[in-house]
């Protein structure tokens, strides 16, 4: 059903996930130096909020990613205490691309806010798959892929949920 919405709702939704990243990009200027050269976002600098076992979590920056993309803390261990799930907000820069890599163990589900981007997979990354807004990818545990961002002038910008809630310590560089 997402993936032929379109109109004023698409429009609304993109707006909404970008007003997010912008409000991040002003709190991670206010927080200024003192939040540099932190590989990972912990629960003491995210503002976080916990009610009987519902945690909401605000990321205050965008931090690095092994893969060499830039994403968005959202749910994991650190974050919310999550045991066997992780969801981040990635960003793929304009003409950007991930390391290639696997997810050792770990599946991946990814849904494609924005952009259109060529998830290469593979032994060899001999593969290709097109994906654009609205899509739902999945990603199978340790398969090698790279994703790259077929816009030269815009960011894609994409959700991505695993059945691992430490995700970033099971990413493997991967060189075909």
């Amino acid at each position: 059903m997402l993936r032929h919405l379109s109109g004023p709702l698409w429009e609304e939704l993109v707006a909404a996930v970008t007003d997010t990243l912008v409000l991040a990009d002003d709190q991670r200027r206010i927080a200024g130096i003192k939040e540099e050269g932190k590989a990972m976002e912990t629960v003491e600098n995210l503002e976080s909020k916990h009610s009987d076992g519902v945690v909401v979590v605000r990321p205050a920056r965008d931090t690095m990613s092994r893969q060499r993309l830039p994403y968005y803390v959202g749910i994991s261990e650190s974050t919310a205490g999550a045991k066997n799930i992780s969801m981040n907000l990635i960003v793929i820069p304009p003409a950007g691309a991930a390391e290639p890599h696997l997810h050792k163990g770990y599946e991946t589900a990814i849904y494609l806010l924005k952009g259109k981007v060529d998830t290469r997979y593979g032994q060899k990354l001999e593969n290709s798959v097109i994906c654009q807004e609205g899509d739902f990818i999945y990603i199978k545990a340790d398969v090698p892929h790279q994703p790259i961002n077929l816009s030269a002038t815009e960011s894609a910008l994409a959700l991505v949920a695993r059945n691992d809630s430490n995700e970033q310590e099971h990413v493997i560089t991967y060189h075909a």
